[in-house]
């Protein structure tokens, strides 16, 4: 059984973070490991507020994991501070695990910002390039580079420029356009597509989470990426349509039983 971790946030109300990678993880036949970088205070609603880990707290959780098991797969969500990008790229340099699934939280769907300017300077320059593959939604693809993103041409461009600043590989989500659920992966200048009927519904709640966990899994059993990332994409389409229609705001999705 594949050894993944999870390097995140912990959201209580259980949509989002380490409680949607590790469902993730399980529904993949992976065994969960977890290491958490910030307690946030959410709900499907919105954010309203969060207590930071320090490095060494990271550091201190991740290392007694890495000592004890072969991790197979890994992927990195919320990392709040630039003391913890640091620590984190370092355990990554430093030890035996794998290149990560590295999703760029900086911002809740409700809209709140996770991390500050500082600390997105030095996850692009940290940890990008050790990344497997980057897997930014629109905003934060457009965040990272500085363009407006508004078509699938913008996507391609946004892949290219982040692949510049050193990351192997980058899926950008076009979850936040209109018209079909368009997600383009940029692997070393081989370009793929991945599309499906977009689901009109607010149980979105996690989706970013539950897709690099998904991705990190497949990497585990040693897929591809591109096979990673077409079941990960198929896998989150199915949980957003059997989502349990919890909570009075953005829901969450049904990570926990696969169609397969």
């Amino acid at each position: 059984m594949p050894v993944a971790l999870s390097i995140a946030g912990f959201d209580p109300s259980g949509g989002a973070g380490l409680v949607a990678d590790i469902k993730t993880f399980t529904a993949f036949g992976c065994f969960a490991t977890a290491a958490v970088t910030s307690l946030t205070f959410q709900n499907t609603t919105g954010v309203f507020g969060a207590v930071n880990q320090s490095a060494e707290s990271v550091r201190a959780q991740v290392l007694p994991v890495v000592e004890d098991f072969q991790v197979d797969c890994a992927k990195t969500g919320m990392l709040p501070t630039r003391e913890v990008i640091e620590e984190v790229a370092r355990l990554f340099l430093e030890t035996q695990l794998p290149a990560p699934v590295v999703d760029p939280v900086v911002r809740s769907t409700s809209g709140y910002d996770l991390i500050d300017d500082r600390a997105l300077r030095s996850l692009v320059e940290k940890l990008l390039p050790l990344a497997r593959v980057l897997t930014p939604n629109i905003p934060e693809a457009e965040r990272i580079t500085g363009l407006r993103i508004r078509d699938e041409k913008g996507m391609l461009e946004a892949a290219r420029i982040m692949r510049e600043m050193g990351a192997k590989a980058v899926l950008v989500k076009g979850g936040h356009l209109e018209g079909e659920a368009l997600d383009l992966l940029d692997d070393g200048g081989t370009i793929r597509a991945f599309r499906s009927e977009r689901i009109e519904t607010t149980s979105t709640h996690g989706t970013g989470c539950t897709l690099a966990a998904a991705i990190a899994a497949g990497l585990g059993h040693g897929q591809s990426l591109q096979s990673s990332v077409a079941a990960a994409k198929l896998f989150v389409t199915q949980a957003i349509r059997r989502a349990p229609g919890l909570g009075h705001g953005h829901g969450p999705i049904n990570a926990v039983m696969s169609d397969k």
